[in-house]
């Protein structure tokens, strides 16, 4: 067998980067490719506004960490997946800092630590509003001093390659968009790091690019995969009607003192938990799902006329001058916000190693499902699990790779479909995200359920045939990523019988 690549990594965001970054540690002349099917920076980490929860300060712990995080995942995490992971916090901010990574400190020159829904204490160490794209920024400036390191953009995975033989993933069908050309790239390891699938719902504050791609691939070739129903949706998003992606206002608004109130200026919080604004992000959610309800109206208002202008400018200049350009002034005016789709919770199932149930195949950050969420993430717990085990991953990889004979991949051209049935992929794209939002949102029901099921199933079928033609494009491929893990989903939250975290059935308990 001739291989091209020591190492494929899939996803360019902090899961796939730090993968890079810490397997060239371990074997600095081994060769990695790293395919990103849009922009090198475009993934949920650039996005990340609120920072990374770190235990830090000497009237945190440890134990209040983990204790935070189980209660948030409401009984479903895996308590030594969460200790392990908590206690890597401080390693991570270290290594994080040595890659570049400038953290906010304040007036005693000590890390400026955040608060955020569901912590008992302030913990989330950042950069602004702008953590996940200065994070992204600093990984990608390491990546790109490497040598042997190949990342191509506009490159988009179709398949995984799987030998049946002995249960190995041997590397990946790869599109490139650009040449309109085809190539099989085989590996000795592989290594998923493509984000959620926020893009199966009509309001997401995920970006284009989140289409579940990896998950879909995983699930077709049977890795297994968890805990697909547990869909986290933020309780606040910039409100701008038909928006997608939409604008995040960051938890941490609320956290340094933002109120929410309904449109009769009432804070509501109080009727739902004691936590207030600063419940986990499932229950703010549903409280203003509830409020919505009940109004009849589109959005709540978050109200942060407690900072002056300056200090406000100064802890979320994104999110200022977001709301500034739309005329709101948020050291005056309410920002009006609503729930979106944020995290996917479950995954490809990894074990401690970020080993999946197939061989040589390794997957972290939003993609996988660890054991740590639970049935509901911790705000800013997600950074730390993507470093945390995509460092892990490259542990356990770098015993795969021995000497390897390169060969340049042989490309092949494509047929590509007309531009009618792209915009039919587009119109079915459309469809199931409505399908999404209406049936399987923050609120579902039986009754939801089978409906969604049901007209999803005739859009696959519509899909298929689509498919039968042979034309590839990076639309059409991900529309058929988009309806499997659409259906996925669906069928997940059918089997769950009791409510959790993120999953919530108006006819279970």
């Amino acid at each position: 067998m001739k291989y091209n690549t020591d190492v494929l990594v899939i996803g360019s965001g902090i899961a796939g980067l730090n993968f890079v970054l810490q397997i060239k540690k371990i074997h600095p002349n081994c060769k990695v490719t790293v395919i990103t099917k849009g922009k090198e920076s475009e993934s949920n980490t650039e996005l990340a506004q609120g920072g990374i929860a770190i235990v830090h300060h000497k009237t945190d712990s440890i134990k209040k960490h983990i204790e935070d995080t189980i209660k948030a995942g409401d009984g479903l995490c895996n308590e030594n997946v969460v200790s392990f992971v908590v206690n890597q916090g401080p390693i991570v901010l270290k290594e994080l800092e040595e890659f570049g990574v400038v953290f906010d400190k304040n007036k005693q020159h000590e890390l400026d630590l955040g608060m955020e829904g569901g912590h008992s204490k302030n913990r989330i160490v950042h950069v602004k509003d702008t953590t996940g794209k200065e994070i992204e920024k600093a990984l990608l400036t390491q990546v790109k001093k490497l040598k042997n390191v190949t990342l191509l953009k506009h490159h988009f995975v179709l398949d995984l390659l799987k030998n049946k033989s002995n249960f190995c993933c041997e590397g990946a069908i790869i599109l490139n968009e650009k040449e309109q050309t085809l190539a099989s790239f085989y590996s000795r390891v592989t290594f998923i790091a493509t984000g959620g699938a926020g893009q199966i719902y009509k309001y997401t504050t995920n970006p284009k690019v989140t289409t579940g791609d990896g998950i879909a691939m995983c699930s077709r070739i049977g890795v297994k995969l968890n805990d697909l129903e547990f869909i986290q949706f933020h309780p606040t998003t910039l409100y701008q009607k038909n928006e997608n992606p939409v604008f995040l206002i960051s938890e941490a608004v609320r956290g340094i003192g933002a109120k929410l109130l309904n449109h009769k200026n009432e804070r509501f919080m109080s009727k739902y938990d004691d936590r207030l604004e600063l419940a986990s992000r499932d229950i703010v959610s549903r409280a203003i799902h509830d409020e919505l309800e009940m109004e009849n109206k589109e959005f709540v208002q978050l109200k942060c006329d407690h900072l002056i202008e300056d200090e406000f400018k100064n802890h979320f200049k994104q999110i200022y001058e977001k709301c500034n350009s739309l005329n709101i002034n948020p050291s005056i005016d309410p920002i009006p916000v609503c729930p979106a789709q944020h995290y996917f919770g479950g995954g490809i199932v990894t074990d401690i190693n970020g080993q999946t149930t197939l061989n040589s195949l390794f997957a972290a950050g939003e993609c996988a499902s660890t054991g740590l969420h639970g049935a509901n993430r911790l705000a800013s717990n997600s950074l730390l699990e993507a470093f945390v085990f995509s460092k892990q991953s490259a542990i356990s990889a770098s015993k795969h790779i021995t000497k390897t004979v390169y060969y340049l991949p042989q490309w092949i051209n494509y047929k590509s479909p007309p531009q009618s049935l792209i915009e039919k992929a587009i119109e079915l794209k459309n469809k199931i995200q409505q399908i999404m939002w209406d049936n399987v949102g923050i609120k579902r029901s039986n009754n939801s359920l089978s409906t969604a099921k049901i007209e999803l199933m005739k859009i696959q079928n519509e899909v298929k045939v689509i498919n039968q033609n042979d034309f590839i494009d990076q639309t059409l491929l991900e529309l058929k990523n988009i309806i499997e893990i659409s259906l996925l989903v669906v069928e997940h939250s059918q089997k769950r019988r009791t409510n959790k975290g993120g999953f919530y059935n108006i006819n279970l308990k």
